[in-house]
């Protein structure tokens, strides 16, 4: 198989704002395709950025009484929690608001003048005399003058698509003061879409296979309808918050022709952190450009931006794929905060619900066509309980209290066993592995999802026709011999089917995935023919918890409507998770009926005492269990001295050694050296952990974010 190089963005979210859940199905659909082409060796560089400019910023800015700049540097600090939230691995999160970007958009106009497709015109604009600017086309409404729908923005018609220049609506009015805006006249700088290059480049582009029919169909209207391609309007008067335009005092570049170079852009910043070369990358052949985009956004995507890429020539290349997705409804209807029908992911992640159910429910429903995702609170709970519960965590749990009881954990050789096996692990694997990988590459995850859920009714199917349990009854009994060989085998056969199923949804659920693979013993898997063996499994720990209905009526309870007092409490996500009120939800009372105690609140330290305290960046450059120590590994951290440090930590519990290896977390570097029977601890490594840990079981090291290095000081 060839070697790939992909990259792949998701649309640019506008930093006017928190990501609603349209932005994080979008950015779900995305990874998952990224996901699984890591998994088959692929290298991905996956960019995502904030569309940081445009007067609705501007306007916003002055409302909240900050600078522009102020006020997207404060939205931009506000993603890397939807993103960690929901386990999306872009590489690079960046804005358009950037040296990168500038520098971009001004080469790229400069190229596309030489190739005299820039036209300077002067044309009538709307001007608002309350407010003193010239008005943005999203800050015009009124009358479609194609449809005659009603309270339409300036640009475009969001009843009948048409998309037209804002002197064209009808009964237009200023969105920020109620005037009516005057005409006034102003030199504007354009991209001659209508020139003959541009439509016979589109003609052959859209033909190439790089867009869903439909929306290639969609491509082919507007470019070949009644009426031609109109030039494209890609500057603003100041005041503005953008791109200057070179040589055009007082004009700056219209925000979405700066929107899609942040593609770039953010691939750029990424390639000077890696140490790659930026152009390298986009001249390589193997390359391949793909983008991810809401319907909403067609237009610009298949007419403006793959036109100024090709134009603007060598290194920049044109996408290569276009993948649309619709729009995320709730129970139908489009969503509404005001009704109560929108879907807040933090509060989401608040709530203690699984990131993963999200991901599973999403991925369930996507398809390659430009269809809405409709999620159904009821369809919600029972498929991630049925599926995820009942059907695959199921079989882990099933057949590994009978390994670990009667076998210490150790499984068959099922290799020995070729000719006993059934047809749950004969040839059906393999095939059925190809139809799902297929589906991975097509977007068709509805239908992995499918295809992998009928055969955990398979192999869920083969333990109960087996009977395991009646077969350990017997050997309860004093028997032996072939009643514990056939015990092991069907135990063995079953966990073997769960470690396909491990490995097929691994892009839809990461975190459940290595968690698997850690019960399992199997290691990182990868998308290859053969599975890793099984040897011997780890003790079975809960993989995931069931939806609860609570959970599903708090998500679409207003905050304002869900009672006072109440405090959310997060854990680990994929671990068990709690929400916690005051109010409603006591702490349950002793049996002797007297009140439980509760713990006392730890004393408060002053700064000067925390600042005593180092704690630095460590990367674990290697792991490996302490003979003769049940709780512990040796791990060699990098702090950016000299030498690594030895740390013995009391993790072993949680993690597999070649888990750790590569791993930044944190340390504690100025922890006076301990002397242990196993050699001297040089620092401490910082591990979450349950308060109750016999009834919540579990340890998790900190990781910090991408960019971290060894050695920084954590403050």
């Amino acid at each position: 198989m060839t070697h790939r190089e992909l990259f792949v963005t998701t649309a640019l979210p506008y930093a006017n704002g928190p990501l609603h859940i349209g932005h994080v199905m979008e950015y779900i659909q995305a990874d998952i395709w990224v996901r699984y082409q890591r998994l088959r060796g692929a290298t991905v560089h996956f960019v995502g950025a904030d569309d940081a400019h445009g007067a609705p910023i501007m306007i916003a800015a002055e409302k909240a009484g900050k600078t522009p700049r102020q006020y997207v540097a404060e939205i931009a600090a506000s993603r890397r929690q939807y993103l960690d939230g929901f386990f999306l691995s872009f590489d690079h999160w960046h804005s358009t608001d950037s040296p990168e970007n500038t520098e971009l958009s001004q080469e790229i106009y400069r190229r596309l003048r030489a190739r005299e497709l820039i036209a300077t015109r002067t044309i009538e604009q709307f001007y608002d005399p309350v407010k003193g600017m010239f008005l943005p086309d999203r800050y015009i409404r009124g009358e479609c003058p194609r449809c005659g729908a009603a309270d339409q923005y300036g640009d475009s018609c969001e009843v009948c698509g048409a998309v037209y220049a804002p002197t064209e609506l009808k009964h237009p009015r200023s969105a920020l003061s109620g005037a009516t805006p005057e005409v006034r006249a102003s030199e504007h700088h354009f991209f001659r879409l209508s020139d003959s290059r541009c439509r016979e480049f589109l003609r052959g582009w859209i033909q190439g296979g790089r867009l869903q029919p439909e929306v290639a169909n969609k491509a082919r209207e507007w470019l070949d309808g009644e009426q031609e391609l109109a030039d494209w309007d890609i500057s603003r008067d100041a005041p503005y918050f953008g791109i200057p335009i070179p040589d055009a005092p007082g004009k700056y570049f219209y925000v979405w022709l700066d929107a899609p170079i942040g593609y770039l852009a953010s691939l750029k910043a990424y390639c000077a952190r890696r140490q790659l070369d930026f152009e390298a990358v986009l001249r390589n052949p193997r390359t391949e450009q793909i983008h991810f985009i809401g319907k909403d956004i067609i237009y610009f995507h298949t007419l403006f931006w793959p036109a100024m890429l090709e134009f603007a020539g060598p290194p920049f290349k044109v996408p290569d794929r276009v993948n649309v997705h619709g729009f995320i409804t709730v129970s139908g209807e489009k969503m509404s905060k005001s009704r109560g029908t929108g879907i807040d992911p933090l509060r989401y992640l608040a709530l203690g619900m699984n990131p993963e159910w999200l991901r599973y429910y999403i991925a369930a429903k996507l398809n390659a066509h430009v269809e809405d995702v409709d999620f159904n609170p009821d369809d919600f709970l029972q498929r991630v309980n049925s599926d995820l519960i009942g059907k695959y965590v199921n079989i882990a749990s099933r057949a590994a209290t009978f390994l670990t009881r009667h076998f210490d954990g150790r499984t068959t050789n099922l290799q020995n066993a070729a000719d006993r096996l059934p047809p749950v692990l004969r040839q059906q694997p393999d095939t059925l592995g190809q139809e799902i990988a297929q589906a991975y590459e097509d977007r068709e995850f509805g239908k992995a999802i499918r295809i992998a859920m009928a055969y955990a009714d398979e192999v869920n199917t083969y333990f109960d026709a087996a009977k395991p349990w009646e077969l350990a009854k017997k050997l309860g009994q004093g028997s032996a011999g072939e009643d514990a060989r056939r015990l092991q085998e069907i135990c063995s056969v079953t966990l073997r089917g769960f470690q396909y199923l491990t490995l097929w949804l691994k892009p839809v659920l990461p975190r459940l995935a290595e968690d698997a693979e850690s019960f399992l013993g199997c290691g990182p898997m990868r998308w290859e023919s053969s599975l890793p063996p099984l040897e011997r499994i780890a003790p079975y720990r809960h993989l995931m918890a069931r939806v609860e209905e609570t959970q599903i009526d708090a998500l679409f309870t207003p905050p304002a409507l869900a009672g006072s007092g109440a405090a959310l409490t997060t854990v680990t996500p994929t671990k068990e998770m709690k929400v916690s009120s005051p109010e409603n939800s006591p702490a349950p009372a002793p049996a002797n009926g007297t009140a439980a105690p509760q713990p006392a609140a730890p004393a408060p330290v002053s700064i000067d005492d925390f600042g005593k305290i180092e704690l630095r960046i460590a990367r674990i450059v290697n792991a490996e269990p302490v003979e003769g120590a049940e709780k512990l590994l040796r791990l060699t951290v990098d702090i950016g001295e000299a030498r690594p440090r030895n740390v013995f930590a009391g993790i072993k519990s949680a993690y597999q050694p070649e888990q750790l290896i590569g791993k930044l977390t944190v340390v504690v570097a100025n922890l006076a050296p301990r002397k242990m029977k196993f050699g001297i601890s040089e620092a401490m490594v910082l591990a979450a952990s349950h308060e109750d840990q016999k009834a919540n079981p579990g340890l998790f090291l900190l990781e910090p974010h991408a960019g971290a290095q060894p050695g920084m000081r954590v403050r």
